[in-house]
């Protein structure tokens, strides 16, 4: 395929990647104000909404650059260390009053809280013209992905998912590989996650506790019906839970399946179906699962079905072996590309205090020191098998992989990459993933994982977390947001909330 053809045919997506220039243009100072933008040499009032785990790192790169003017948060001992941070900022521990309070002085707000509640909050912030940074996953369920894109749409504001992949150099390189036709027509792809540390395969409720001081669990569920605490939820470990998370998918497969995403200019599948199974449970995600999702053809590319192995391990049945890679490695290392002359992105989570380190004899997942481990985390590499985070690519002239959130890359065997020059860039490098969205905020560029973006991504992802609870292959139908032969999985499409907390745009 020329350059010329290339730019042709991707100058569309690729425009939507690198950003779109306001409806008013870029501009004079005045102009910028009048549609509700600041200047670049203003600061954004930000309110942080989530402040520990993951919370605490949007805040402290927001803070890089930024004014924190508010926090939020229901758990005061999982977000002590950013709270004490901050603490000249004003404390809230419901959002709502929050907004009420001090929605003059914010214009923008980080929103780290458990999947279930992004989009009640990231609604609501943005009905008050606020820009959003919402944290991976957008959403628990597809309908919330696609509220949240109208909401967008409407309230005129700047967005952006939390998935720091999509703007690494990495990432980018990726599709631009693809999209060269260095491995052909892609009509397979696999997508693996590393097993977690939260609950999976469980066949009843966790046991009832007393809610501890510094957890306000009535607004810890916020929209979700009300049930007994335990601390099987809280902190971190919610995520395994159906009604709270979205398991792996959200955790990892939002960042591994990122590159297969963009670089497939995928849409929305026809068809979704668990293909295996092992742990299965109505109340967690399972130990282990694969899924097939079934995409159209999208203009020059050929129709192409994508399998989602979740909590890959070597020794699973239907571990997906590479073809004729039985002696490769297949998963590149991080920041590979200094070989083929080319910087990588600025650092993930530059605003990330150090861990403090855990004594020797203390396990620690996913979620840190003090949170309960479910399960051994991480797992064994063997080569010419996919596990660990990542994907492959399968082509009609050739294989290629990625790492992690797309911070790797490579084309298989390895005697192939070992001579293989990189093409050209076509699509821009990201400042960095807060620094993308704030500049959006102040009229720049959208973002790279803008909502008209990343929602239609969170929409089929969160299809994959449906077909762990049905079985069988289930027909979707994008355009009325519902399955066409099966009630049971279209119980899942919408989330159910308590009164009061109805969703609308």
């Amino acid at each position: 395929m020329s350059s010329d053809n290339l730019s042709r045919r991707y100058f569309f997506f690729g425009s939507l990647l690198a950003g779109a220039v306001p409806a008013a243009g870029f501009g004079t100072v005045p102009s910028l104000r009048a549609l509700g933008y600041k200047p670049y040499y203003d600061k954004l009032n930000v309110a942080c909404i989530g402040c520990g785990g993951r919370g605490g790192v949007d805040m402290n790169d927001a803070a890089r650059t930024e004014n924190i003017v508010a926090l939020c948060d229901v758990d005061l001992d999982r977000a002590s260390q950013e709270l004490k941070r901050y603490e000249k900022a004003p404390l809230y521990r419901d959002y709502r009053v929050m907004l009420d309070k001090e929605g003059k002085n914010i214009d923008a707000c980080t929103i780290a809280v458990p999947d279930f509640m992004h989009a009640v909050v990231g609604l609501a912030c943005m009905q008050r013209g606020k820009h959003v940074y919402i944290e991976k996953p957008l959403t628990r369920t597809p309908w919330e992905a696609r509220l949240l894109m109208e909401a967008a749409a409407k309230y005129k504001v700047a967005t952006q998912m939390g998935n720091q992949g999509f703007s690494h150099e990495c990432h980018r390189v990726a599709a631009e590989i693809v999209w060269s036709g260095a491995i052909g027509d892609v009509t397979e792809a696999h997508i693996s996650t590393t097993p977690g540390t939260h609950p999976t395969g469980l066949q009843e409720l966790p046991p009832e506790e007393s809610v501890p001081a510094t957890l306000d669990w009535d607004h810890w569920l916020g929209a979700a019906p009300m049930r007994p605490y335990s601390s099987w939820y809280v902190p971190y470990n919610w995520r395994g839970f159906f009604d709270f998370g979205t398991g792996q998918i959200g955790n990892w497969a939002t960042h591994t399946a990122g590159p297969v995403h963009h670089a497939l200019q995928l849409g929305a599948p026809l068809s979704v179906e668990c293909v295996g199974i092992d742990g299965k449970s109505n109340i967690t995600f399972p130990n282990h699962a694969t899924i097939r999702l079934d995409f159209p053809a999208r203009g020059e590319m050929p129709a192409v079905k994508v399998f989602y192995h979740d909590s890959a391990r070597a020794t699973d049945t239907d571990v997906y072996h590479v073809p004729g890679m039985e002696n490769e490695t297949i998963l590149p290392p991080m920041d590979n590309l200094a070989d083929k002359g080319r910087p990588t992105a600025p650092p993930r989570n530059p605003g990330q205090p150090p861990r403090p380190r855990p004594a020797s004899n203390v396990r620690v997942g996913a979620g840190g020191p003090g949170v309960r481990v479910f399960g051994e985390p991480g797992t064994s590499t063997q080569r010419g098998i996919l596990t660990g985070n990542g994907a492959v690519f399968v082509g009609t002239k050739g294989i290629m992989a990625t790492y992690n959130r797309g911070e790797g890359v490579w084309l298989l065997p390895s005697a192939r990459w070992k001579e293989y020059v990189l093409p050209p860039q076509l699509l821009t490098r990201s400042p960095g993933h807060m620094t993308d969205w704030v500049r959006a905020c102040k009229g720049g560029d959208a973002s790279c994982s803008d909502f008209s973006i990343s929602s239609p991504y969170a929409e089929w992802l969160a299809l994959a977390a449906i077909a762990f609870r049905v079985p069988g292959k289930l027909e979707w139908d994008s355009k009325n947001l519902r399955f066409t032969n099966s009630a049971e999985a279209n119980k899942y499409v919408r989330p159910v909330v308590r009164k009061g907390w109805e969703l609308k745009v």
